[in-house]
């Protein structure tokens, strides 16, 4: 008979009713219990027909029967799916055999009839355990290889982890029957030589050896540092097989992911450092019990800091959005997690109408407020500079005045590296918004000289690059991949900082306990990073491969454009001032130049007056005479094309 011929006999067998299924374990259990008596005699006896068991086994044959097959019945033994059998399994059948055993010799001597050596009853317990134990695990691993069979393609892997969750991996891909499990890799000289399931555990370095008998790589260990996912993803892209990796601690821990839910490993898994865990005193303090308010809470900083708002339990929690569908889905998401003690309000609307956002912060009695609503992609405001400086700018200046005017605690200004030395508009709109809370913060100061600390704190957050955000070069790379390229960027050799969005967000929430008045704090953004490799690493990453003069067949070229007239191939976080430590590791404080508020105030009602009436050129001027750092090149008189703007422009 024929391998083929076995299997598709036994497949048809496994495609019997679940009644049919569980009358063939009967029959299994039927032919077993005889069996297991009869060798607890012969093991016993060292004879196959001792004349005790032609004694005994005349009526303990037929009892095992017709107690033990109701009495399996009765507790549950058809009940369990014979693929998902595990140690709990064998432990109910060692009681349910226990059961019998004793029932079997209850009866033996209350009707006196003749009895076995007392050893003969515990090899029958062992026996009866071993055997129908040792049935239905044979049985579950024929299903499941008849499964892995019957899957036109195996996926042939080798998972990265020998601890818990590689071995949950494993029993996970096991139940799914589409993997094979080739080997574990482990960097812990201790587990090497040893196996989990029978399937070796060795070190990194054999996947030179077995390349070629793996289709993928499976990252599993959930709580991996980031600096240590970039070292053994680097060293997996080398051997050029694919890579996944299970979800996050998080994820699993929550309930929100299964452990075999598995994803490509993506660009943000592997950039920035390795989370710092928050300074309790800092985190949440002013917010907790209180009425907050978020400008641009539909974007990626704004969205994120309202979720982590909500974690700290505030009163109230004002969602300030002037894009509808953003408003909406903020909201929606929100309203799962919502808490019952918090009240949610979105408010479709401008943070640059007067009217407006004073009514809200006085008809809500708002505390703290978390200014994120600006246009900052730069090419959009380098060809429309004007709705670019009414936003920033307008914003910012009604948030001030209204926060000051109703007596809101705090203010924080959501700001940007680009503030520093801008070379395009966007820039230098936000530097000019920094210097409208400043001008704010030392008026405030003034009209309370003497009389205690200002009523309402002013700061503001300087921070670079965030991972994800829609400003951020990895979407803009990520659509340029999925097209087919090419992927473009003015220079070879531009650097950024990143940071993730929720590590922002916490750093935020953390720099606003710190603030006194005026206050100009800066995040610390860990290591720089050359835009060019990141491009290259997300090629890679989705399975692709660069096309370059080495590999003219490749799927994804890069293309530089040049650096634009006054582009930077590095962002600064300090114009001139040299910063100091704060009691939080990653935020630093600095005091930096600002106008005076008569000099400012005069100017900026004169700013407002040409945006008003779409004057351009003066609205320019005006500009460059408020933030010297930047100077007018002319750039925005023409529109940026948009999809193929530089990334370092990002």
């Amino acid at each position: 008979m024929s391998h083929s011929y076995l299997i598709k006999v036994v497949e048809r067998a496994v495609l019997f009713s679940p009644r049919c299924r569980r009358l063939l374990l009967i029959g299994i259990d039927a032919l077993l219990l005889p069996v297991a008596v009869w060798l607890s005699f012969w093991l016993r006896l060292a004879h196959p027909l001792h004349p005790s068991f032609q004694a005994a086994g005349l009526w303990l044959l037929p009892a095992v029967l017709l107690i033990g097959l109701p009495l399996y019945a009765l507790t549950g033994q058809y009940k369990g799916l014979t693929r998902y059998v595990g140690s709990r399994a064998i432990y109910r059948l060692a009681g349910r055999n226990g059961l019998l055993v004793l029932l079997l010799a209850g009866i033996g001597l209350m009707l006196r009839l003749p009895m076995p050596p007392r050893s003969s009853w515990i090899l029958l317990w062992l026996l009866l355990t071993g055997f129908t134990g040792a049935v239905r695990f044979a049985l579950r691993d024929l299903l499941l290889s008849l499964r892995s069979v019957s899957q036109k393609q195996i996926v042939r892997v080798a998972i990265y982890g020998g601890g818990e969750a590689g071995a949950q991996l494993a029993a996970a891909l096991r139940l799914a029957g589409n993997h094979q499990i080739v080997t574990f890799l482990d960097d812990a000289p201790s587990l090497w030589r040893r196996t989990i399931n029978g399937i070796p555990i060795q070190p990194p370095q054999v996947l030179s050896e077995i390349q070629g008998q793996l289709d993928q790589v499976l990252l599993a260990i959930p709580s991996l540092p980031r600096s240590e996912r970039r070292r053994i993803v680097a060293e997996l892209q080398h051997q050029a097989i694919p890579v996944l990796q299970i979800p996050s601690v998080d994820d699993l821990t929550s309930g929100r992911a299964r452990i075999d839910a598995l994803r490509p490993v993506a660009i943000e898994d592997l950039l920035g450092r390795d989370p710092v865990p928050p300074v309790p005193e800092l985190l949440g303090p002013g917010l907790h019990d209180a009425v907050v308010c978020v400008t641009g809470a539909g974007g990626s900083i704004g969205s994120e800091l309202c979720r982590q708002i909500l974690q700290l339990s505030p009163k109230t929690l004002i969602l300030l959005e002037s894009s509808e569908p953003s408003l909406y889905a903020v909201e929606q998401e929100l309203s799962q997690q919502l808490p019952a003690s918090v009240t949610l309000v979105p408010v479709l609307g401008s943070a640059a109408d007067p009217a407006l956002v004073q009514r809200l912060f006085a008809n809500h009695g708002v505390q703290t407020v978390f200014h994120a609503a600006a246009y900052k992609h730069v090419p959009l405001v380098e060809a429309n500079p004007l709705a670019g400086l009414a936003n920033n700018v307008g914003s910012t200046r009604v948030v001030c005045q209204a926060a000051t005017a109703v007596g809101v605690s705090e203010l924080v200004l959501i700001s940007t590296d680009k503030a520093v030395r801008p070379t395009n508009v966007m820039g230098a709109s936000k530097r000019l918004a920094e210097l409208v809370v400043q001008a704010s913060a030392l008026e405030l100061s003034q009209s309370t000289k003497g009389a205690g600390q200002p009523c309402t704190r002013l700061a503001m957050v300087r921070f670079g690059n965030v991972l994800g955000s829609s400003g951020s070069v990895v979407p803009l790379f990520r659509r340029q991949i999925a097209a087919g390229g090419p992927i473009t960027l003015t220079h070879p050799e531009i650097i950024r900082y990143f940071m993730t969005i929720p590590e922002a967000a916490q750093l935020v929430l953390q720099a606003s306990t710190l603030a006194k008045g005026g206050d100009v704090f800066l995040l610390d953004m860990g290591e720089p990073v050359r835009i060019k490799d990141l491009a290259e690493q997300m090629v890679r990453l989705s399975g692709l491969s660069l096309r370059d003069a080495r590999n003219p067949i490749g799927d994804i070229e890069i293309v530089c454009t040049g650096l634009r007239p006054g582009e930077k191939l590095y962002e600064e976080l300090l114009i001139e001032a040299e910063s100091e430590a704060t009691p939080h590791p990653l935020i630093y404080r600095a005091q930096e130049r600002s106008l005076p508020p008569h000099e400012l105030w005069p100017q900026l009602d004169a700013l407002e007056e040409a945006i008003v009436v779409q004057d351009v050129n003066v609205a320019l001027e005006l500009l460059t005479e408020l933030v010297p750092e930047w100077q007018r090149d002319g750039s925005h008189a023409k529109p940026a094309s948009s999809e193929n703007s530089s990334a370092a422009a990002q």
